[in-house]
């Protein structure tokens, strides 16, 4: 005979359990589903055209960004493309991503679209990041030094391989 009792894991108020994805976490869906109908609908373009393009839709990205993500999202733009020029722009759910042959390297995730206190530099399993058995991914950003930019741009030509 089963229990009706219900568990800890069941007993709290629908405000405490589990409901799906966030709204953010729903429109930045939304904003990689808008993201891939753009590459498709530029198929006949060349290969200069659409990196061109993508390259326009990172800085239109950035550029709507709140001020105190804009200056650091701009900044590590800049920093990236000097530090691996072969890296390609694209937008990745809705945030600027810099990418090899199709595959997202590291990317910039805005404090104001989750809702957190700090934006965050973040590097894929594609970065050649690799340091023994345990080596950081991501990186918190509250404003970047010349002493961080030094070190970003260190990170992402190590990522690069």
């Amino acid at each position: 005979m089963q229990s009706t009792k219900s568990t800890d894991r069941n007993s709290g108020t629908l405000d405490q359990q589990y409901n799906g994805f966030t709204d953010e976490e729903r429109a930045a869906m939304k904003e990689h589903a808008g993201d891939r109908k753009r590459t498709a609908a530029r198929r006949g373009s060349s290969l200069a055209e659409k990196e061109a393009a993508a390259e326009q839709d990172v800085l239109a990205k950035i550029a709507e960004l709140p001020k105190a993500d804009r200056v650091i999202a701009e900044r590590l733009h800049d920093i990236i493309k000097a530090a691996a020029p072969d890296l390609k722009s694209k937008l990745w759910y809705g945030m600027p991503a810099y990418a090899r042959d199709g595959k997202v390297l590291c990317h910039f995730q805005s404090a104001q679209k989750f809702k957190t206190r700090y934006a965050t530099l973040g590097f894929s399993d594609q970065a050649a990041l690799d340091d023994g058995d345990m080596w950081p991914v991501a990186y918190a950003l509250k404003e970047l030094t010349a002493a961080d930019e030094q070190r970003i741009s260190a990170l992402v030509k190590k990522a690069a391989g």
